[in-house]
């Protein structure tokens, strides 16, 4: 097996909450399945494009993931080797939502 490009981690708060993490617990075992075989898709591959990724901004990207009845995000950045896993969330509007990735953003600075 080929060794990763990118190592992956949850973004962390202060107070030792991985917002990701816990999104992920949160879904069923399928979509959980689904979201990181994506994942490890961009950690092995990295850089990707479209269809799987896409930029959104000047540090933050997107894994695009279609799940079996809906769509998923998770909005990450690269640094140091590293792919850090910002926020999570499931896609309800055609364009995703700037509060979505302005929350993303205020996490790249941890």
């Amino acid at each position: 097996m080929s060794t990763p490009t990118l190592a992956v981690v949850f973004y962390r708060t202060d107070n030792g909450v991985e917002p990701v993490r816990d999104w992920l617990k949160s879904l069923p075992m399928v979509e959980r399945r689904t979201i990181g075989e994506d994942i490890k898709a961009v950690q092995f591959r990295w850089p990707l494009g479209m269809p799987l990724v896409r930029k959104l901004s000047g540090k933050v990207w997107e894994v695009r993931i279609q799940l079996p009845t809906r769509i998923a995000r998770v909005l990450f950045t690269v640094r140091g080797g590293k792919l850090v896993l910002l926020h999570g969330f499931i896609k309800k509007t055609q364009a995703t939502p700037q509060t979505e990735l302005r929350l993303a953003e205020s996490r790249i600075d941890f």
